[in-house]
């Protein structure tokens, strides 16, 4: 059976483009703990941008390296599997994230042995650990809560500017649809975490105001803005190796599926490619 499945393109492609999307989303969640000044890294002056009356400079997390990788699997699975294939991946990587982080809180609260330590200049190993892999419950939940929302409205953005352009333009449904799902997500996962979120647990710092959440959230975004736009031949560069590796015809009839995902599921694809497998279809799909 194995070796149907790496057989066909159309399925090998879809597991490759989970692994990446999976992946990168559960290693942003991880390393998101760490804040950096994206000016100091890159060696420039501070930006101090006048925001609703408050300076901003780009402090941001460490996980918005993983978040240009995410938003082009998005895209691209979008475009080549639809709405049901890119809200499988968010609900699937939901939950992976959610065992992560409980086997993380399982191994904080493992009794550390006096042979464990963590490199040179580090006193204390378990404390460390704590630091890292311990983040607040709230500022999960905001994440995870704005992941999703962010993923639902891009698939639906991006699918209602497909239908009104057709194939043309993948700029402006790739683009588009992530600008305005970044709007939201930008600023949900930091009402969450530190506006809801800290007025409900105590010691965790002090609850930000809402001018904190719409100052951060405005400057997180400014710099999501720049990136997708910049991301843009990137897309282009992606789409042309999948054609390549899928040929014309499959690629044609799996973006055509896509737009048609209730009518037409993979199965079909591996059925066209591989005659006599019969793999049925199944009665309820998920939709």
């Amino acid at each position: 059976m194995i070796h149907l499945i790496l057989k066909d393109k159309s399925t090998k492609l879809f597991i490759l483009l989970a692994g990446i999307f999976i992946t990168s989303a559960l290693l942003a969640e991880v390393i998101g703990v760490k804040i950096f000044s994206l000016e100091d890294t890159v060696g420039v002056p501070r930006a101090n941008i006048n925001l609703f009356g408050s300076p901003f400079s780009f402090h941001l997390t460490a996980g918005v390296l993983l978040w240009p990788v995410v938003f082009i699997m998005t895209d691209i699975i979008n475009e080549y599997y639809g709405t049901r294939g890119v809200k499988f991946l968010s609900y699937l990587t939901i939950g992976l994230i959610s065992y992560a982080f409980l086997i993380f809180t399982g191994a904080i609260h493992l009794a550390p042995s006096e042979y464990f330590s963590i490199g040179n200049g580090v006193d204390k190993p378990d404390s460390a650990f704590r630091g890292i892999f311990g983040q607040g419950m709230w500022i999960i939940i905001g994440s995870m809560v704005a992941f999703l929302v962010g993923q639902v409205l891009d698939v639906l953005i991006f699918h209602r500017i497909k239908k009104m352009t057709g194939e043309k333009y993948i700029w402006l449904r790739s683009t588009g649809s992530t600008l305005v799902s970044q709007l939201v997500d930008s600023f949900v996962v930091l009402f969450i975490a530190f506006y809801i979120g800290k007025r409900i647990q105590t010691g965790q710092g002090e609850p930000w105001s809402l001018h904190q959440v719409l100052v951060t959230g405005s400057g997180n975004y400014i710099y999501k803005f720049v990136v997708a736009i910049i991301l843009t031949p990137v897309i282009y560069l992606v789409h042309a190796w999948i054609e390549k590796y899928l040929g014309k015809n499959l690629a044609s009839e799996m973006k055509h599926a896509a737009m048609n995902s209730e009518a037409q599921t993979p199965n079909t694809f591996a059925s066209k490619e591989m005659p006599g497998t019969n793999v049925p279809e199944p009665a309820n799909p998920v939709k």
